[in-house]
């Protein structure tokens, strides 16, 4: 991908005409230049934040440009450019201020802690810990009774390296997991890329498919879109056991927001409506430490997707890129600064392995911002 930055907005930039959807606008933090061109504002995804400049991608046929600008001025531009640029520019606008619909029954206007069940011998951070049914389910009841909103179920571990898991061992794992946590009053999610599983998973009580691969496997939108169940979109470069070998992008966050972008797509016409979906780009599955960081601060450039954004972000091996020499076991400080990262960003779902920890930082977060 040809990125090229611009000191400004270009007059007569040609657009890409093989994309629905050429402009896409990254919401940007406080600058105090913004009153002094109107002060004009909007919120983003309907939360207490509000934004008023942007990094702007303009996708052409062979270049994407890049630049910053005040939310007046590239108001301004849109005008110069025409109809169609304008009614991209206000489409665009109206689908990062809107208000998200709830998610599985979760209303977003805060944010929401889903809580990770690891029922696998592997996984990178407690594999072994709940790899009985009922070591998840006590382990499930706790994280509710620490405020999760939400659990999220895996019998696969998709760490960097990990081989796939057979397919009838994964089913044993999470289908009596689901069974015994349905009930207790959050919605399930289930960990899983395969087909046949979301399907024992949703038939089990699950409410969510959690997806590393984006929905991407032979039936799996078939699967989510007859139950019309909630889906979790997540970016992977590669897969569990290659991802990390060499991953390259020219631009990160917005190559994953093309990705996703399209991902939805694709779920719309299987069925599938945006109130429905979630996206994730996927921190940490075929990024390097600078991807993994340009993706955090860009976490606001999702919320044009128009639908639910989560961080997945807990207890990764960024942390010890950062701090080299910290295990998995002392990372909870850097899940819980990142976290707060993402929410500052209007990042609605964040999947943890720590529920009250994280619970308070975001309510910390939370009383810091304020009704606005």
């Amino acid at each position: 991908m040809n990125i090229r930055k611009s000191p400004g907005l270009p007059r007569g930039f040609p657009l890409s005409p093989a994309m629905a959807a050429p402009i896409a606008l990254r919401p940007l933090a406080p600058s105090p230049d913004w009153d002094a061109d109107g002060g004009d504002s909007m919120p983003l995804a309907g939360g207490p934040l509000r934004y008023a400049a942007f990094e702007i991608f303009l996708h052409g046929p062979d270049v994407v440009c890049v630049t910053r600008a005040p939310l007046a001025a590239l108001r301004r531009w849109a005008a110069a450019e025409g109809q169609d640029v304008r009614e991209l520019v206000e489409a665009t606008l109206a689908a990062l201020s809107a208000p998200r619909p709830p998610f599985a029954g979760l209303a977003l206007d805060v944010p929401r802690v889903v809580g990770i069940v690891n029922v696998t011998p592997d996984s990178f951070h407690d594999g072994g810990a709940h790899a009985t049914a009922a070591a998840a389910v006590a382990h499930g009841e706790a994280l509710i009774a620490a405020g999760a909103d939400m659990l999220d179920i895996g019998g696969e571990s998709t760490r960097p390296g990990s081989a796939a898991t057979p397919e009838a061992e994964e089913l044993d794992r999470v289908v009596p997991v689901i069974e015994a946590l349905a009930p207790r009053g959050v919605p399930i999610s289930v960990d899983t890329r395969r087909p046949a599983v979301m399907r024992a998973a949703l038939a089990a009580g699950a409410r969510v498919i959690n997806d590393v691969t984006a929905l991407g496997a032979e039936g799996a939108m078939e699967a989510v879109a007859e139950a019309q169940a909630g889906a979790i979109l997540m970016h992977m470069q590669g897969t569990p056991e290659t991802m990390q070998r060499e991953p390259h992008y020219d631009h990160a966050p917005y190559e994953v927001f093309r990705f996703l972008e399209s991902r939805v797509t694709a779920c719309e016409a299987r069925g599938i409506p945006r109130r429905l979906l979630c996206v994730d780009p996927g921190i940490g599955f075929g990024k390097s430490l600078f991807h993994n960081m340009e993706i955090l601060s860009g976490f606001s450039l999702y919320h044009a997707l128009g639908c639910a954004v989560m961080a997945g972000i807990s207890r990764k091996g960024f942390i010890s890129s950062i701090l080299p020499g910290t295990p998995a076991a002392a990372r909870l400080p850097g899940t819980l600064a990142a976290t707060t990262v993402a929410a500052a960003q209007g990042v609605q779902l964040h999947r943890v392995h720590d529920a009250a920890e994280a619970r308070q930082a975001l309510a910390v977060w939370r009383a810091s911002v304020g009704p606005r």
